[in-house]
């Protein structure tokens, strides 16, 4: 038997909200006498989720030899259109137990850098959305790695996300589009936001979001700008604040 492997902690979370998340599809499906391996809502949710955990499990694997072999197991049965409603709940509290033990990374050989990250990926997680989840996994190691530009490149990537998110579920995505019919860049679809009645941004909301813009945008064009910790230590609660803002607003969270 191999050494036991262990999964990066945002790894862990993202996987186990989507396990309760499949778990919820499948009460749901029953309740309303839906077949999970049919063409219908729940079916069609449970197999996104599948998709999204395969991807996260196949970066935990990747670093990882040992147990992966009884958690692939676990996985297949929590998402499994065919898994029973209580052998998907046993699995899923079977995987939750193997995600918060054996794939636990121990806090004591992690810096306070990987434990906290740049933003929770929980949040990300929520939205169920993979996109999501893959751009702050990347703005997370990023900061970790000490990559600050890259961090704040990625920053300004998943802010436009969250506006384009938050101005197609409320139906207005046609006014952040050029005549081209592609969507703005970010200093129009900032501007676009703060202005936008049928959002509603917070005062906080409005006061970051340039601040947010600007070292994005220095870090992605500045010729001589090199972002440091503390250029981005000063923008992470903003960055938090606007991004879960906008979630909110999509109707993700």
């Amino acid at each position: 038997m191999g050494p036991r492997t262990r999964g990066d902690d945002s790894s862990v979370a993202i996987l186990e909200a989507l396990a309760q998340q499949a778990l919820q599809i499948a009460k749901k499906a029953r309740k309303h006498k839906q077949n999970l391996a049919r063409d219908n809502f729940y079916g069609n949710k449970l197999a996104e989720l599948r998709a999204d955990a395969a991807n996260v499990f196949r970066e935990m694997s990747a670093q990882s030899t040992g147990d992966t072999t009884a958690l692939a197991e676990l996985i297949e049965s929590v998402f499994a259109a065919s898994t029973a409603l209580p052998k998907r709940l046993d699995s899923v509290r079977e995987l939750v137990f193997a995600l918060r033990t054996t794939w636990r990374e121990p806090k004591s050989t992690k810096s306070p850098a990987d434990e906290e990250g740049f933003f929770p990926l929980t949040i990300l997680a929520q939205a169920n959305r993979g996109y999501l989840s893959t751009v702050g996994r990347q703005m997370n190691g990023c900061f970790a790695a000490g990559w600050y530009d890259a961090c704040a490149v990625m920053m300004r990537r998943l802010i436009e996300i969250s506006i384009i998110e938050a101005f197609e579920h409320k139906g207005i995505a046609n006014k952040i589009k050029g005549t081209d019919g592609n969507y703005l860049q970010l200093s129009d679809l900032v501007a676009h936001a703060i202005a936008e009645p049928g959002l509603t941004l917070s005062r906080n909301a409005k006061k970051l979001l340039p601040q947010l813009r600007d070292v994005g945008h220095m870090s992605a064009h500045g010729r001589y700008f090199l972002a440091r910790k503390d250029d981005m230590d000063k923008v992470q609660p903003g960055c938090r604040i606007v991004v879960e803002e906008f979630l909110h607003h999509a109707g993700l969270l």
